[in-house]
């Protein structure tokens, strides 16, 4: 983690050392970062923080939270989908019960796509797209199961261990199921209410974009499985090896082979 934090400092900082080189007074602001230049110049800022840090901080939360968390969701919930092909069936006959052949997916379906729900909830327990939550400092001394936590003591959430734990989801918490959501898990939420799941973190400092990540994670996956027959070359099982990184990225690249469900007319 460390290393890649190093590493993704330095391209951020080079980034800077360019938009500080060629700004200037007359030069409006071209992107977020000209943006952030010009109100780090405050001098109140300046005089209460690190104004690079600040920026190269809010920048780097902007690339890894506004793209690869998406994407990277994406990749793993139909790699879990691919490997379970019931599953998969049961996620298209609900789509075309309440969706139908004749139109494309819409934000408005969303709503009626309870099983669909349920295969976004078990993706995101079983591969949170950032395994680890962001640090937190503690404010005073504190005391947490016994042990005695002193004032500035770091704290990193495994999430990933904390969404596999058998003491938490007694219920072969290692397999993909779904329908855990559907039964004893149906009020369990993933927008930090209950702590035992917590993809996007929880509290004030939860993911600011968890809103945004979650329509366009539904509509994108329903998009996907509603216009698409999906399957592997070969009929092979896909591989769910992890990678460590900035986000919790599928170690190998996903091959899939699609084929049209819908009417040709739908396409174009």
């Amino acid at each position: 983690m460390k290393k890649t934090a190093e590493e993704m400092d330095g391209i951020v900082g080079g980034w800077l050392a360019e938009h500080r080189e060629y700004s200037g007074e007359n030069q409006k602001p071209q992107d977020f970062m000209d943006v952030m230049l010009s109100v780090g110049q405050s001098a109140d800022l300046q005089a209460q923080y690190d104004a690079d840090t600040i920026i190269k901080a809010t920048c780097l939360v902007l690339i890894s939270g506004g793209s690869d968390t998406t994407a990277v969701m994406l990749v793993w919930a139909l790699s879990l989908l691919l490997n379970n092909c019931r599953v998969l069936e049961k996620a298209q006959e609900e789509l075309d019960k309440h969706v139908g052949r004749e139109r494309r997916v819409q934000d408005s379906d969303i709503s009626n796509l309870v099983y669909l729900n349920a295969i976004i909830k078990e993706t995101l327990r079983l591969y949170p797209a950032g395994p680890i939550g962001g640090t937190r400092e503690f404010t005073e001394d504190s005391h947490i199961g016994g042990y005695h936590v002193p004032k500035g003591t770091w704290l990193i959430v495994n999430m990933w261990k904390l969404h596999r734990d058998p003491n938490v989801w007694p219920d072969d918490p290692l397999e993909f199921r779904p329908e855990r959501f559907l039964s004893t898990g149906k009020n369990v939420d993933v927008k930090g209410h209950d702590f035992e799941l917590i993809p996007f973190g929880a509290g004030r400092r939860i993911c600011p974009g968890v809103n945004l990540g979650l329509q366009m994670l539904h509509l994108v996956l329903a998009n996907l499985l509603h216009a698409f027959q999906l399957s592997t070359v070969g009929d092979e099982m896909v591989d769910m090896s992890e990678s460590a990184g900035l986000t919790n990225m599928k170690a190998t690249p996903l091959d899939v082979l699609v084929a049209p469900r819908l009417s040709p007319t739908l396409y174009t």
